[in-house]
């Protein structure tokens, strides 16, 4: 696994979970198959981040210490 765990138990389940459905909404067929292509890409990633338990946007947002954000 590549850098800090930062999620909890429960946010690892709920990525994957969204993750998983995301991509499986992408393997139905639709008119535009770029639309297919994004859904399948962002729920696999979306999927990998929930089972390494790592999320760059989230380490962004608040930090090494959750106690404050970094936007105000």
């Amino acid at each position: 696994m590549s850098g800090e765990q930062n999620l909890t138990t429960m946010e690892r389940a709920a990525y994957i979970v969204a993750g998983l459905g995301l991509a499986a909404a992408g393997v139905k067929p639709r008119p535009n198959p770029l639309l297919n292509i994004a859904a399948l890409l962002g729920g696999s990633y979306l999927a990998w981040r929930g089972y390494e338990g790592s999320c760059p946007v989230k380490a962004a947002l608040f930090g090494p210490n959750e106690s404050t954000p970094r936007l105000r």
